[in-house]
């Protein structure tokens, strides 16, 4: 069994796969994060707190959906900056489960000079699948 620095080692690495693919708009490398089984709650605002408020946009995972959608993201916006910042990262007593809470600020801008910004903190939680670690469910960013 793994010790709890190496598996924080790992859950890392995958928050740093997750930024990676967005920093360079690569689809595949941001599909190789994702459990078959990922469902992704967004809240309607950064200040929507209560999950009653919360919407799903894409459904449980489906590959060929999501990067249709990202795809369509990356060739309509140019990324003007992906700051992420490791807040803290939990594994659970099994070492099978582990959650990030992470801070992001990406800023994303059309061809018409209009402004898509993802500001917040997140909870990206995740599963070991055989030897692999896959996210399971990610809140939206929420303002603290």
């Amino acid at each position: 069994m793994k010790t709890r620095a190496e598996v924080e080692e790992e859950i890392v690495e995958i928050v740093n796969r997750e930024t990676r693919a967005w920093d360079t708009k690569d689809v595949d490398l941001l599909i190789t994060v994702f459990h078959h089984d990922m469902v992704w709650p967004w809240p309607s605002t950064s200040d929507a707190h209560d999950p009653v408020d919360w919407v799903l946009v894409l459904g449980r995972f489906d590959g060929q959906r999501w990067k249709k959608v990202w795809r369509e993201l990356f060739g309509t916006h140019a990324l003007i900056h992906n700051r992420r910042q490791i807040k803290k990262v939990e594994v659970s007593e099994e070492g099978d489960g582990a959650f990030a809470v992470v801070d992001v600020d990406t800023l994303w801008r059309d061809r018409n000079g209009k402004d898509f910004h993802w500001k917040g903190r997140a909870c990206k939680v995740y599963s070991r699948v055989g030897t692999d670690w896959k996210m399971t469910m990610h809140t939206g960013l929420l303002q603290y």
